[in-house]
């Protein structure tokens, strides 16, 4: 009995060129560390992750740490099982052509969202925690992948765009360098009231919001005299991380100048027109009973 064993777990598998030979036990060990190389990987990759998670360091530049040891390292593995298999790395010269042209034809765009994903991760234009605009959606980068990239967009729906298309079309990203954007609304009230006093009160509630910066100081101007109103226009700066915190502290502002116009008598305009009837003779009004 223990010499089939031996003999199965000597026996050739292939002959290579330079006189040796694959035996079984080679291939038997080359699986196990293949497979004990990946889940090594894998669980350092997460011990990293959560060590990088309780410094300072940014989500994507812990995430690109963290992609490059357990690429390395499996590498490492790779290049441990063939020094099992006694193949030296030359021998693959002829493989890793052929490799290179079939890649060339039929995984072009697989390759390609694979580098693109490295430069992404390196170059960083776009991280983790982004506010990112893709083709009108707008949403919050959660992970950079091999292949592509998950955004959440506002609504709460994941979506996945290659990362070749962050790289060679227009992306806006919100918080690329900073938080800060302006933003602006516009207010009308009505003929009669005193333009200075209304600027003054818009200006006032702006100033009052926690979230809108002192420098640059808002600004309101006195943008026309429009058909049915005087129109303001308000300009101010917030250090918001998306759309949603933006209109949040528009309707505050919003619900202050309301508040401060009623107790200064201030009225909103609305829509007024004036109705004039030219007739030769007088106009018979009749009240229908019903």
């Amino acid at each position: 009995m223990v010499t089939d064993f031996e003999k199965f777990w000597r026996y050739p598998l292939i002959d290579l060129t330079h006189g040796g030979a694959v035996h079984v036990s080679q291939i038997i060990l080359v699986l196990v560390v293949l497979l004990l190389g990946y889940i090594a990987s894998k669980v350092a990759e997460r011990l990293i992750s959560r060590r990088l998670a309780k410094t300072d360091m940014r989500p994507d530049a812990a995430h690109v740490i963290k992609r490059i040891i357990y690429y390395s390292l499996l590498i490492l593995v790779a290049m441990a099982a063939l020094s099992l298999l006694n193949i030296p790395l030359t021998a693959f010269a002829f493989v890793s052509g052929a490799i290179a042209i079939g890649v060339g034809f039929g995984a072009q765009n697989i390759v390609n969202n694979f580098i693109s994903g490295w430069i992404l991760m390196l170059e960083r234009p776009i991280r983790i925690g982004d506010f990112v605009e893709v083709d009108g959606a707008q949403g919050v980068v959660e992970q950079v992948g091999n292949r592509s990239t998950r955004i959440r967009r506002t609504d709460g729906v994941h979506l996945l765009v290659p990362n070749s298309q962050l790289l060679q079309e227009k992306v806006v990203n919100w918080t690329l360098v900073d938080k800060d954007i302006r933003n602006t609304f516009r207010v009308g009230v009505a003929y009669g009231s005193p333009p200075r006093l209304v600027a003054k009160l818009i200006h006032q509630a702006i100033a009052e919001h926690e979230s809108c910066m002192k420098d640059p100081a808002p600004i309101v101007v006195f943008e026309d005299f429009g058909d049915n109103a005087l129109i303001f226009d308000a300009y101010f700066w917030a250090q918001v991380s998306g759309e949603k915190e933006l209109r949040s502290i528009r309707s505050e502002i919003r619900f202050r100048i309301s508040d401060l116009f009623d107790e200064n008598k201030i009225v909103i305009s609305f829509p007024q027109r004036d109705v004039h009837l030219d007739s030769l003779s007088p106009i018979e009004i009749r009240l229908m009973d019903k």
